[in-house]
């Protein structure tokens, strides 16, 4: 009975010899990987059972026939060399087999992996991967919503029915299947043949990680060191190339890896991945939790260090378009000046939200609104914006640090509206408000100056202003722009300031009906802040020597142009 085993299996020769000479009929092979069930498809072939090999148990059987030493060198047409031409011809050729076979390794390392069995299924899956879609004639899974035109048979010109080609990114959800070690041998497989796009790998990568972190970027659940590995080998797996990933599965995996508590090189590489898109990058995105040890609800650090690395970027293409000797318009160079003004409005969006953090340090408020370049921002609403809801949100702030906040702003990149809404503003500091009215005044003007000149001459009304003020600057936004913010004026008395989203504002009092440079007929200021700046002028004597004084005061201006005086009706108006 033992004969048929000795034959093929010199591992059952050798320990036989020994049992002979210890005088015992007990042979232990407990530690066979694959088991009895491994054992039994040995034994089966030995005596020339039938033996049925599929995908499942073919890599138990292979692992327990190098375990028994079944070689050709024992015998002829031995188990070994029968399964692996089985592998060959009839596994490693099928898409869904090959993935089944490679599932099964797991369980019987280091086994498989001396045997190579793990490395034979990766080239597969990969190779199969890497195939031109049109290639394609094996079985996969496809769990996408599927278009109108990719019905499995769709009716083309002259009623001629053609099978639905298959997509580019075919294999992945198969691979979403696999455990996370194997998913990264076959994508790196993948990268390293070079046939697959970017663009496909990055649709593999988020398909895979909304599959496996379901919540990604809202909790840590579940086994967080298991996640937080994950997340590091899908970052180290991004492709280099810019637009593989969308801008919002980065900031996505950002959240996620500041919410588990990722090593700092994956945060700084998707810092700097982030930075190359910021443009394509919304505010909710930008809204990362702060980690425990933070007293302020976002992690504005996070987001400086991002615009820190926009900027790094922009720099660098500047500087290899002035590099090239071109003398006409450079296209880079024009992308990246829109880039610049749409992060600028970003940024203001941002500190919009994150000012109404009562705990938000004004050090970092004005870390975030400075870093950008003042050339991109060719309008100031939204930084004025972000400075009125910090300055409703922290009523604790002193007057050297309103001063301060505020000098952020050049009043007269303001619009029309936003004047408007600065001159009744109560949080804001006097000087300011009055500096902001006579700028109004000056444009206001300017204005009506243009209309009196020829019809067929066209200039800027504000360009013609001179003014001696510190605040001087180069770009004057368009009054009229239809994107510009809408703002809404206060109610007689009021003490605060009301923000809009949209809408005309066509309930403003006092008869202004209409806003911008070429439209400003008078401009109206609060008795109570007209009584405090007239109190203050009698105090100091109509001094301009206050801290306060800024170069752009009506005091600055020159004594042939038009004063100020107050009305009967509290208006102030071009005389």
């Amino acid at each position: 009975m033992q004969f048929p085993l000795l034959s093929k299996s010199f591992r059952l020769q050798k320990l036989i010899t020994t049992t002979d000479n210890e005088k015992t009929d007990e042979i232990c092979i407990s530690d066979i990987p694959g088991g009895a069930a491994a054992f039994e498809i040995c034994a089966k072939f030995c005596y020339g059972m039938t033996v049925t090999l599929n995908a499942h148990n073919v890599t138990a059987a292979r692992c327990a026939a190098e375990y028994l030493q079944m070689h050709e060198t024992v015998e002829k047409g031995n188990l070994i060399y029968k399964i692996e031409v089985f592998l060959r011809t009839s596994i490693l050729r099928s898409w869904k087999d090959s993935i089944i076979l490679l599932q099964t390794t797991r369980s019987l390392l280091p086994w498989s992996e001396d045997l190579k069995l793990t490395d034979h299924c990766i080239e597969s899956v990969a190779s199969k991967a890497s195939t031109d879609a049109f290639k394609v004639e094996w079985s996969y899974t496809d769990n996408r919503k599927k278009l109108p035109s990719e019905n499995c048979l769709e009716t083309h010109w002259k009623g001629i029915r053609k099978e639905n080609s298959v997509p580019k990114d075919w294999w992945v959800e198969d691979l979403c299947e696999l455990e996370i070690g194997f998913f990264k041998k076959i994508i790196m497989a993948i990268k390293a043949k070079g046939r697959v796009s970017s663009e496909v790998i990055g649709e593999a990568l988020k398909a895979y990680t909304y599959r496996r972190l379901s919540s990604l970027g809202k909790e840590k659940g579940g086994d967080a060191n298991k996640n937080r590995s994950l997340l590091e080998t899908i970052i180290l797996l991004l492709p280099s190339e810019k637009g593989s990933v969308s801008c919002c599965f980065l900031l996505k995996l950002l959240r996620a890896g500041s919410l588990l508590d990722c090593g700092e090189t994956s945060k700084r590489e998707l810092v700097k991945r982030i930075g190359r898109r910021l443009e394509d990058a919304s505010v909710p995105g930008l809204l990362i939790p702060s980690t425990s040890g933070e007293n302020t609800i976002y992690d504005v650090d996070m987001v400086l260090n991002i615009v820190e690395e926009f900027i790094m970027q922009d720099n660098s293409d500047v500087q290899l378009s002035t590099n090239e000797e071109l003398h006409e318009l450079n296209a880079p160079a024009l992308a990246a000046g829109i880039s610049k003004v749409t992060v600028a409005k970003l940024v203001d969006d941002y500190l919009i939200e994150v000012a109404k953090d009562p705990n938000l340090p004004l050090s970092k408020f004005i870390d975030l609104a400075e870093i950008l370049p003042s050339d991109s921002r060719p309008e100031h609403d939204g930084l004025y914006h972000a400075i009125d809801t910090y300055l409703k949100e922290h009523p604790g702030l002193s007057k050297s640090e309103k001063k301060k906040l505020c000098g952020l702003m050049n009043c007269k990149k303001l619009s029309g509206d936003a004047c408007a809404h600065a001159m009744q503003n109560e949080r804001l500091p006097l000087r300011l408000v009055v500096q902001i009215l006579y700028f109004e005044q000056m444009r206001a003007s300017a204005a009506t100056t243009s209309r009196a000149e020829s019809g067929n001459s066209y200039g800027s009304s504000r360009s013609a202003i001179t003014t001696n003020t510190e605040d001087e600057c180069d770009g004057v936004p368009n009054a009229h722009d239809g994107k510009a913010r809408k703002f809404t004026k206060l109610s007689e008395g009021g003490k605060g300031c009301e923000w809009s989203s949209g809408g005309n504002n066509e309930n403003r009092s006092n008869g202004q009906g209409k806003s911008g440079s070429s439209q400003v007929k008078g401009v109206v200021m609060p008795k109570k802040m007209l009584g405090k700046f007239l109190s203050s002028k009698g105090q100091t004597g109509g001094s301009s020597s206050s801290s306060d004084t800024s170069a752009g005061s009506p005091n600055s201006a020159k004594q042939g142009e038009p004063k100020l005086t107050p009305s009967r009706n509290i208006r102030y108006t071009v005389l």
